[in-house]
């Protein structure tokens, strides 16, 4: 709990039920960002590129099957872990936890000085995990790590913590956590982060994709931009592009610092309030692995999805990365969310539901494709 400083060493990976969160370090900081115009027209989701020369996620030093593969020998340690959250059994409820951090974006909060956001994007990956199983949040802890505290500082970032707590509904918020100031670890003037989210949801009540059937829609709700993974590939691309943090980004209205560092959406209201109406059957949270490897993440054995990549318009910053990365189409499906955050996957009557009141104003959300028999996840 936050009533001391710790000088204990802490891994800076986090295994959060199925997911390994690479971080890749630089040994300087990268420019990059982009804004998000007002959406005019549909675009497709991706430009064709081709494989020559294209930077990958790997190249940037996070190798995403070697995350799989770790993940594969620590399930046949702890069976139980799977899915976007870890639950425990309490009476008629389940405890859900949480726990992931922000990884790279945090280099663009050192080089921009914006650290007001980065507690929301601390509580957002959590709290966005849990939810994936119909879960709400009731506590948050987090992890402040830094080789020399500068309270002012810390203060910026905790507060950013506290108001993710409320946008998320945590019933009792910010309730503790750990302040480690562990000189010679980390880079003078840095800090990472770390947080764990605690929620309950009844037993009959858990979304867990077993439901899942051919002909189920899958609605897609909107990203603010990368959220908080690709940052060690998109700073790459950004490095060699000769774009600076203080350009405006090609196609947007905004600085590419001020649009790298919107903070991420979190779903939980949102989410929470669909599924209280029926028909949710299952919900990816579209972080590091993008859709090729999230979505299956939730659908049972034998089915697979179909994205339609012209069901939505891909924000500018997409582009940007593609263009000047030359990035394959396949590997920004599998490395980022390409400006869809939470995937629902619901019966067919939810999504007229769903898809009705997004028409009338209440919020966006796309139909972007639909449960098949098969495996993984195919784009037309």
């Amino acid at each position: 709990m936050r009533t001391s400083f710790s000088s204990l060493d802490t891994a800076n990976s986090v295994i959060n039920g199925h997911r390994l969160s690479s971080i890749a370090s630089s040994r300087k900081p990268f420019s990059i960002a982009f804004p998000q115009s007002k959406r005019t027209t549909r675009a497709s989701c991706v430009l064709s590129m081709s494989k020559k020369d294209g930077l990958t996620y790997k190249d940037s030093g996070v190798d995403i099957d070697a995350g799989s593969d770790l993940i594969r020998r620590i399930a046949k340690m702890a069976p139980e872990i799977g899915g976007f959250s870890g639950r425990i059994p309490l009476g008629d409820s389940y405890l859900v936890l949480g726990m992931d951090g922000v990884g790279t974006k945090l280099k663009l909060a050192f080089e921009t000085g914006i650290h007001e956001t980065v507690g929301i994007d601390l509580v957002a990956m959590s709290v966005n995990d849990i939810v994936t199983c119909g879960a709400r949040p009731l506590g948050f802890l987090d992890y402040f790590g830094t080789s020399h505290l500068d309270v002012d500082l810390a203060e910026k970032v905790i507060k950013g913590i506290v108001d993710g707590c409320q946008q998320s509904g945590c019933e009792y918020g910010l309730i503790g956590g750990e302040t480690a100031e562990m000189p010679g670890f980390y880079a003078e003037g840095e800090y990472d982060l770390v947080g764990c989210a605690l929620g309950i949801v009844k037993k009959d009540s858990v979304i867990d994709g077993k439901n899942i059937m051919p002909g189920n829609v899958l609605i897609g709700l909107p990203s603010s931009g990368l959220h908080s993974n690709g940052f060690s590939l998109v700073r790459r691309v950004v490095a060699q592009s000769g774009f600076s943090l203080k350009d405006q980004l090609p196609g947007g209205s905004i600085s590419l610092g001020e649009a790298l560092m919107a903070p991420t959406v979190i779903y939980v209201k949102q989410v929470l309030d669909i599924i209280n109406k029926g028909g949710v059957n299952g919900m990816a949270h579209i972080t590091g692995g993008g859709f090729t490897d999230n979505i299956p993440r939730v659908l049972p054995d034998g089915l697979g999805a179909v994205i339609h990549t012209d069901a939505w318009e891909v924000p500018p910053l997409f582009n940007f990365i593609q263009k000047y990365g030359n990035v394959e189409d396949s590997e920004m499906r599998r490395t980022l969310n390409l400006g869809i955050g939470m995937v629902m996957v619901v019966t067919p009557e939810a999504a007229l539901r769903i898809l009705g009141e997004a028409d009338n104003g209440n919020y966006v959300a796309y139909r972007i494709g639909q449960v098949i028999n098969g495996e993984g996840v195919t784009y037309h």
